[in-house]
Protein backbone atom coordinates (compact mmCIF):
# COMPACT_ATOMS: atom_id res chain seq x y z
CA UNK A 1 0.00 0.00 0.00
CA UNK A 2 1.61 3.26 -1.61
CA UNK A 3 2.07 6.23 1.38
CA UNK A 4 -0.67 8.25 0.46
CA UNK A 5 -3.10 5.28 1.04
CA UNK A 6 -1.74 4.88 4.84
CA UNK A 7 -2.00 8.03 5.59
CA UNK A 8 -5.52 8.95 4.40
CA UNK A 9 -6.63 5.47 6.60
CA UNK A 10 -4.93 6.82 9.65
CA UNK A 11 -6.55 10.25 8.91
CA UNK A 12 -9.93 8.77 8.34
CA UNK A 13 -9.92 7.52 11.52
CA UNK A 14 -8.77 10.17 13.98
CA UNK A 15 -11.30 12.18 12.33
CA UNK A 16 -13.95 9.94 12.86
CA UNK A 17 -12.91 10.30 16.48
CA UNK A 18 -12.95 13.55 16.56
CA UNK A 19 -16.32 13.89 14.35
CA UNK A 20 -17.93 11.63 17.29
CA UNK A 21 -15.89 13.30 20.49
CA UNK A 22 -16.97 16.82 18.63
CA UNK A 23 -13.19 17.93 19.24
CA UNK A 24 -12.52 18.82 14.78
CA UNK A 25 -11.43 22.34 15.65
CA UNK A 26 -9.34 21.10 18.55
CA UNK A 27 -7.58 18.39 16.74
CA UNK A 28 -7.29 20.26 13.79
CA UNK A 29 -5.35 22.82 15.39
CA UNK A 30 -3.45 20.03 17.26
CA UNK A 31 -2.47 18.33 14.06
CA UNK A 32 -0.89 21.79 12.05
CA UNK A 33 0.98 21.99 15.12
CA UNK A 34 2.67 18.70 15.12
CA UNK A 35 3.11 18.88 11.18
CA UNK A 36 4.72 22.37 12.02
CA UNK A 37 6.91 21.14 14.41
CA UNK A 38 8.01 17.85 12.42
CA UNK A 39 8.66 19.89 9.40
CA UNK A 40 10.71 22.55 10.92
CA UNK A 41 12.44 20.16 13.48
CA UNK A 42 14.70 18.49 11.32
CA UNK A 43 16.39 16.99 14.26
CA UNK A 44 13.16 15.33 15.42
CA UNK A 45 12.68 13.90 12.32
CA UNK A 46 16.03 12.68 12.62
CA UNK A 47 15.90 10.86 15.44
CA UNK A 48 12.79 9.77 14.56
CA UNK A 49 14.11 7.62 11.55
CA UNK A 50 16.95 6.38 13.69
CA UNK A 51 17.38 2.81 13.63
CA UNK A 52 19.54 2.61 16.80
CA UNK A 53 17.06 4.22 18.83
CA UNK A 54 14.16 1.88 20.25
CA UNK A 55 10.52 2.23 19.35
CA UNK A 56 9.64 2.52 23.14
CA UNK A 57 12.55 5.62 23.23
CA UNK A 58 10.95 7.29 20.34
CA UNK A 59 7.64 7.22 21.74
CA UNK A 60 9.48 8.72 25.13
CA UNK A 61 10.72 11.48 22.99
CA UNK A 62 7.33 11.94 21.24
CA UNK A 63 5.41 11.86 24.65
CA UNK A 64 7.74 14.66 26.06
CA UNK A 65 7.48 16.97 22.53
CA UNK A 66 3.52 16.92 22.38
CA UNK A 67 2.51 16.25 25.97
CA UNK A 68 -0.15 18.75 25.70
CA UNK A 69 -1.76 16.85 22.72
CA UNK A 70 -4.98 15.51 22.35
CA UNK A 71 -5.12 11.52 23.63
CA UNK A 72 -6.54 10.64 20.17
CA UNK A 73 -3.79 12.42 18.41
CA UNK A 74 -0.61 10.94 20.66
CA UNK A 75 -2.01 7.52 20.55
CA UNK A 76 -2.33 7.92 16.46
CA UNK A 77 1.75 9.34 17.00
CA UNK A 78 2.24 6.46 18.99
CA UNK A 79 0.85 3.73 16.76
CA UNK A 80 2.74 5.47 13.70
CA UNK A 81 5.95 4.92 15.24
CA UNK A 82 5.05 1.47 16.19
CA UNK A 83 4.26 0.64 13.03
CA UNK A 84 7.20 2.53 11.84
CA UNK A 85 5.57 5.10 9.55
CA UNK A 86 6.77 8.01 11.12
CA UNK A 87 7.30 9.98 7.84
CA UNK A 88 3.65 9.73 7.04
CA UNK A 89 3.31 11.89 10.21
CA UNK A 90 2.70 14.96 7.89
CA UNK A 91 0.59 13.57 5.47
CA UNK A 92 -1.87 11.95 8.09
CA UNK A 93 -2.43 15.83 9.37
CA UNK A 94 -2.53 17.11 5.76
CA UNK A 95 -5.47 14.36 4.87
CA UNK A 96 -7.14 15.29 8.19
CA UNK A 97 -7.16 19.53 7.61
CA UNK A 98 -8.70 18.40 3.99
CA UNK A 99 -11.08 16.47 5.39
CA UNK A 100 -12.18 18.84 7.88
CA UNK A 101 -11.98 21.51 5.36
CA UNK A 102 -14.30 19.56 3.05
CA UNK A 103 -16.83 18.73 6.02
CA UNK A 104 -17.47 22.22 7.12
CA UNK A 105 -17.24 23.83 3.26
CA UNK A 106 -13.54 25.41 3.27
CA UNK A 107 -10.93 25.50 1.09
CA UNK A 108 -7.26 26.67 1.87
CA UNK A 109 -6.09 29.69 -0.38
CA UNK A 110 -2.47 30.75 -1.21
CA UNK A 111 -3.11 34.71 -1.74
CA UNK A 112 0.28 36.86 -3.19
CA UNK A 113 0.27 40.34 -2.68
CA UNK A 114 2.52 42.95 -3.11
CA UNK A 115 1.51 43.53 1.06
CA UNK A 116 0.40 42.42 3.82
CA UNK A 117 -3.86 41.45 3.27
CA UNK A 118 -6.04 43.63 5.39
CA UNK A 119 -9.01 41.56 7.34
CA UNK A 120 -11.53 43.35 5.05
CA UNK A 121 -9.91 42.37 2.17
CA UNK A 122 -9.38 38.70 3.36
CA UNK A 123 -13.25 39.18 3.77
CA UNK A 124 -14.12 40.05 0.43
CA UNK A 125 -12.02 37.70 -1.44
CA UNK A 126 -12.87 34.94 1.04
CA UNK A 127 -16.54 35.89 -0.14
CA UNK A 128 -15.85 36.59 -3.72
CA UNK A 129 -14.01 33.10 -4.74
CA UNK A 130 -15.24 30.98 -2.39
CA UNK A 131 -18.39 30.23 -4.45
CA UNK A 132 -16.31 29.86 -7.68
CA UNK A 133 -14.76 27.18 -5.81
CA UNK A 134 -17.74 25.63 -4.78
CA UNK A 135 -17.22 26.54 -0.80
CA UNK A 136 -18.27 28.22 1.89
CA UNK A 137 -15.25 30.52 2.54
CA UNK A 138 -11.91 30.25 2.44
CA UNK A 139 -8.69 30.01 4.51
CA UNK A 140 -6.62 32.55 3.41
CA UNK A 141 -2.70 32.62 3.91
CA UNK A 142 -1.26 35.85 2.50
CA UNK A 143 2.06 35.92 1.32
CA UNK A 144 3.65 39.03 0.28
CA UNK A 145 5.75 38.67 -3.07
CA UNK A 146 7.11 42.29 -4.27
CA UNK A 147 7.66 40.74 -8.17
CA UNK A 148 3.91 41.12 -8.34
CA UNK A 149 4.03 44.98 -9.13
CA UNK A 150 0.56 45.11 -8.06
CA UNK A 151 -2.94 42.97 -7.85
CA UNK A 152 -3.22 39.60 -6.44
CA UNK A 153 -3.09 36.01 -7.11
CA UNK A 154 -4.77 33.32 -5.73
CA UNK A 155 -4.30 29.68 -5.60
CA UNK A 156 -6.68 27.42 -4.27
CA UNK A 157 -5.54 23.83 -4.78
CA UNK A 158 -5.14 23.66 -8.24
CA UNK A 159 -6.58 26.07 -9.38
CA UNK A 160 -4.76 30.02 -10.27
CA UNK A 161 -6.83 32.81 -10.57
CA UNK A 162 -3.68 35.23 -12.11
CA UNK A 163 -5.60 39.43 -11.21
CA UNK A 164 -1.21 40.67 -10.85
CA UNK A 165 0.55 43.18 -13.00
CA UNK A 166 3.06 41.19 -13.51
CA UNK A 167 0.49 38.38 -15.17
CA UNK A 168 -1.03 40.86 -17.04
CA UNK A 169 1.81 41.66 -18.52
CA UNK A 170 3.33 38.08 -19.21
CA UNK A 171 -0.01 37.78 -20.80
CA UNK A 172 0.05 40.99 -23.20
CA UNK A 173 3.63 39.76 -23.93
CA UNK A 174 2.72 36.60 -25.17
CA UNK A 175 -0.15 37.59 -27.33
CA UNK A 176 1.91 40.29 -28.30
CA UNK A 177 4.62 37.94 -29.65
CA UNK A 178 2.01 34.73 -30.71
Amino acid sequence: MTGSMVAKRYALALFQLANEHQLLDQMEEELRAVKQVMNETSELHAVLKSPKLSIEKKKEILKGAFASVNTFVLNMLMLLIERHREDQISDVADHFVNMANDARGIAEAKVYSIRPLTDAEREALSASFAAKVGKKSLRIDNIVDTNLLGGIKLRIGNRIFDGSLRGKLDRLERQLLG
